[in-house]
């Protein structure tokens, strides 16, 4: 009987550092949706510096860490307010450490999923429009399709879990063709050393 293959990893980063943010509420549902279908290891934010070239030499051992949690992932699921009608900064910033230093960026052809939630009526959607074109510009293979949530009393419920089942059904078709995506760009030798 031929070994089982392993499951596809996912980066997710959330572009909020609140504690109690409703994006990182939704990142976990989102996750748990994904069971399964893929792991998911929350990548940290909020801890790199301010991406500054002076410092590209010798990186932060932050930096180091995120771009090799990057790296090693199949895919990354972003999920991110909107501030100010655009991307968060913190999120900006581990993307642009994540860019640099010209040649070792770990965005090119990596399968994304972008999503978002706000109490406002458009969910995010300005941010997640910026997002797309920043990590187009980079190489990334994103997603089809526009996941706008708006963020309801009722959106999680008491366990972690969307809570409104049209919403919850909405995004599972987003979370099971994000990792038919994920699984079908993983790359041979991966494919091959799970085989």
């Amino acid at each position: 009987m031929p070994a089982q293959a392993a499951l596809p990893q996912i980066a997710v980063v959330v572009g909020s550092n609140r504690r109690d943010s409703i994006n990182r509420k939704l990142a976990r549902a989102l996750a748990r949706l994904g069971a399964g279908k893929f792991e998911a290891t929350f990548a940290r934010i909020d801890d790199l510096p301010m991406y500054n070239q002076d410092n590209e030499a010798s990186l932060p051992a932050e930096v180091a860490r995120f771009k090799q949690e990057i790296a090693r992932a199949d895919g990354v699921l972003f999920v991110t307010p909107e501030h100010d009608r655009s991307i968060p900064a913190v999120l900006k910033n581990a993307i642009d450490w994540g860019s640099r230093p010209y040649g070792t960026g770990v965005w090119a052809e990596k399968p994304a999923f972008i999503t978002g939630t706000s109490p406002g009526a458009i969910g995010s959607a300005l941010a997640q429009q910026h997002l797309r074109n920043v990590l187009v510009s980079l190489g990334a293979v994103l997603l089809g399709g526009e996941a706008y949530v708006t963020f309801k009393p009722n959106l999680i419920d008491e366990h972690g879990n969307i809570g409104d089942e049209n919403t919850r059904k909405f995004l599972q078709g987003f979370v099971n063709r994000f990792a038919t995506l994920v699984e079908r760009l993983k790359p041979a030798a991966k494919q091959a050393a799970a085989a």
